[in-house]
Order: structure tokens, then C-alpha cells, then sequence
């Protein structure tokens, strides 16, 4: 009893032991030549190992051999199934097992029945594969034994241990049910992780598009508006001339975002260079004039005094961070309101000031500011927010966010400050 257990045990470990490989061959399904060329060899290798060391039962060798011969044929398909059954028959004949063309004989018929499972088994539920794939190994092995007990003329020895053999085919369908479980588990884990990844393919697409959208449409509001105000009567030509040249500062900064889209895959360095704080608020504070006056908010600009705040960076992502925050905050003041810009130096500290006194937010919107999909706006998605905190990051700044519902908010930007070399 202790070697027919341990025999057993070894056949079992050696009919699991294709499922370590499985994932493989499930990355390789849709290269059909490959993944089948693997299966059957995986398949093929276990049918023959578990033929090398069979269970003796009732004087004849039973080594589960249709327990990889059945889930390779059902998993294969029917040219996998004849090479299977060809390496079986093969085996046997190396083996030196007797009476081999009677045994061929014997389990030829059986492969017209695991044809026809085939088609069935692939479209099956869960369940219905469980059956199929118990029945057809039953099935195998008993209609090879009892053609091949009755053509050997051997048939009672079918009855001398009736108990033992009916335990065997317990075990059998038992290995064989667990095992294309763990195939199907397998195979849905696997699907699932494809769509996952599928599903953030799409979302990925998804940011982009509304993110080059949100990020466009800034500069485009700005270049309508300035020329809403060319078309005013009376307008004098310096004026015409500054919001001219305002109107393709503001195209030439949509070109460059949509040149940072196209390049996100390249891992080319960011432009650096010295950015004057102070001109770059005013700059500001021209392109949100108009969308400021349009809301009903008044600007109030207070620039550092002495030597000009100095921070390294690129300028026009510098500039699209500004812009971003600052639309929020006009955009946070639905009735009208103050938007304060202000630049201050601290030490070796560049701050900007950009204070709105709109609705404000709460403990948990400020929690969640700057994160992706998060808006306080109805239609917002959060992107460009999440883009400016980025950029400020990635200049080695630091953002400080302090707001109080109904009395508004303010954004506290800090940037190491770049003290320019002097030659002398």
C-alpha cells in the first residue's frame, strides 16, 4: 500500500506540473504555431513520464496516463490529440509493453470520441468542462481496457478487485477535475489582467486627450479674448500692438504643449534657464485680464521690490502652471470677487502669492487637490491642476494650499532662487 501511494503521488506531481507553465503558454495563444508546438510537448512529456512510472493494479500497469492525454486533446485540439495518441502508442512500444498493436487497436476508437468533445468542451461553461473533461478520461481508459481485456481474451480481471480500480477512477477524476479548475482559473486571471491592462490603454488615451484639450483650450481663451478687444473702436495702435504680440506669445505656448505631448516619449532634457518671477506674474495678470473682467474680478498685482526673484526652469511650462491656478481661482469666484498675485523673496526663497476670495474648499478637497479626476469645478477633470502641481515639482518647488469655505483660497508657491553669476 505505501508504494502504491507513493507511486501515486509522484503521477499526481507529474500531471500538475504542466500548469507551472501554463501562464507561458497563455502569452503565447494568439502565436498558434508556438503555443501549440509548447502544448504538445509539455503534454506530451507528461504522458510519457507517467507512463515510465506507472500504479500497479490487478497485475496490469495504471499510470493516469489519460489524465494528460485528455486535457492536452481538450485544451490542443484534435491535431494536438492524434500527436498525443501517437506518443502514446509510441511510448508503450519503447516501453517493450505487449500486445502494442492490439492496444493500438484498443484506443484508436477512443480518439473519435475526444474529436467530439472537443468542439463541445471549447464553448462550454465552467461546469460543463469539468464534466466533459471527467467523462472523457473515464471514458478513455475504460473503453481501451475493456477492448482490450476482450480482444486479449483478459476480460475478468476487470472483476478481481472491483473496489481498488473504482477508487482509482475516483482519483482520476478527481486529479482531472482539479486540474482543469486550476486551467480555467488560470486562463480567467490572465484575461482579466488583459483587460486590465486594456482598460488603462484606454484610460491612458483617454487622460491624454483631455488633458491636451484642458491644456489648449488656456491659451486659446486668451487669444479670443484679446481679439474681442482688437476689434473694440477707438482702440490705439500700441495697444493693438501689445495684445497682438500677448495674442502670439499665447499660440506660440499652445505649440509648445502640444510639442510636450508628442515628446512624452522621449527622454530629451527640459529646456532650463533663469525665470524672472516678477515678469512672469505680470505676464499673468495680462493674460487673465480679460477672463477676469469677464467674471466680474478685479486683479491686484504687488511685485517683490529690489533685486528680481530669480528661479531655474522652463519658462513656458512655468507659465502654464500660473495660468491653470489662476483660472481656478477666477473660476472659483462664480459672483465676482479679488484675485490677488503677488511675488515676495525670502532668503534664498522665490514665493508667488495667488489668492482668490471665492468659495474655498474644505479639509478633504484640499486632500484631494491636484490628484487626477478630481475637480471642485462641475465639468473639470482635474487634469490641469494636477499638470501644474507636477510642473512646480519638477522645478524643485514646493505648493502650499490654504482656503477656508466661503472666504476663499490661497496657493503659495516656493522656488529655490537662482542667484545669477557675476564676472569681475
Amino acid at each position: 500500500m505505501e508504494h502504491f501511494l507513493k507511486d501515486f503521488l509522484l503521477n499526481v506531481l507529474i500531471i500538475s506540473s504542466p500548469l507551472a507553465l501554463y501562464p507561458f503558454l497563455y502569452r503565447l495563444r494568439h502565436r498558434l504555431i508556438y503555443y501549440r508546438s509548447l502544448m504538445f510537448f509539455i503534454f506530451a512529456l507528461a504522458l510519457i513520464v507517467t507512463m515510465c512510472f506507472p500504479v500497479k493494479i490487478i497485475g496490469f500497469n495504471y499510470d493516469f496516463r489519460s489524465i494528460p492525454l485528455t486535457i492536452g486533446s481538450l485544451y490542443g485540439g484534435g491535431a494536438i490529440a492524434l500527436l498525443l495518441y501517437g506518443t502514446l502508442i509510441m511510448t508503450r512500444y519503447l516501453l517493450d509493453s505487449p500486445d502494442n498493436l492490439l492496444y493500438a487497436l484498443s484506443i484508436l476508437p477512443t480518439y473519435l470520441i475526444v474529436y467530439i468533445a472537443i468542439r463541445k468542451f471549447q464553448q462550454a461553461s465552467l461546469v460543463w468542462k469539468l464534466a466533459w473533461a471527467v467523462i472523457l478520461s473515464i471514458l478513455i481508459k475504460l473503453i481501451t481496457l475493456i477492448l482490450f481485456l476482450t480482444i486479449t481474451n483478459q476480460y475478468s480481471y476487470l472483476l478481481n478487485q472491483p473496489l481498488q480500480l473504482l477508487t482509482t477512477y475516483a482519483m482520476q477524476a478527481l486529479i482531472v477535475g482539479v486540474t482543469v479548475y486550476a486551467i480555467e482559473f488560470l486562463n480567467r486571471h490572465y484575461h482579466m489582467q488583459e483587460e486590465v491592462v486594456k482598460s488603462e490603454k484606454m484610460r491612458l488615451v483617454s487622460d491624454m486627450a483631455a488633458s491636451v484639450a484642458h491644456e489648449i483650450r488656456n491659451p486659446l481663451t486668451a487669444v479670443r479674448g484679446f481679439i474681442h478687444l482688437l476689434g473694440s473702436p477707438g482702440i490705439q495702435a500700441d495697444k493693438k500692438e501689445f495684445y497682438k504680440n500677448i495674442c502670439f506669445s499665447e499660440l506660440d505656448r499652445a505649440e509648445h504643449i502640444i510639442a510636450d505631448y508628442l515628446s512624452l516619449a522621449r527622454t530629451d532634457p527640459e529646456l532650463m534657464e533663469a525665470i524672472n518671477v516678477n515678469v512672469e506674474v505680470e505676464y499673468l495678470s495680462n493674460i487673465l485680464l480679460t477672463y477676469a473682467n469677464f467674471n466680474n474680478v478685479n486683479l491686484s498685482v504687488q511685485l517683490a521690490k529690489g533685486d528680481a526673484p530669480l528661479t531655474m526652469g522652463d519658462r513656458y511650462k512655468f507659465r502654464q502652471a500660473l495660468i491653470n491656478i489662476g483660472k481656478h481661482a477666477i473660476e472659483a469666484m462664480p459672483n465676482g470677487g479679488m484675485l490677488e498675485l503677488a511675488t515676495e523673496c525670502r532668503n534664498d526663497i522665490a514665493t508667488v502669492t495667488i489668492r482668490d476670495t471665492g468659495s474655498g474648499m474644505t479639509g478633504d478637497q484640499l486632500k484631494r487637490l491636484g490628484t487626477p479626476y478630481y475637480s471642485t469645478k462641475e465639468k473639470g477633470t482635474g487634469l490641469g491642476m494636477m499638470i501644474s502641481f507636477s510642473i512646480i515639482k519638477k522645478m524643485n518647488g514646493k505648493i502650499d494650499v490654504r482656503s477656508e469655505v466661503g472666504k476663499g483660497t490661497r496657493f503659495t508657491l516656493a522656488f529655490p532662487r537662482h542667484k545669477p553669476v557675476t564676472m569681475g
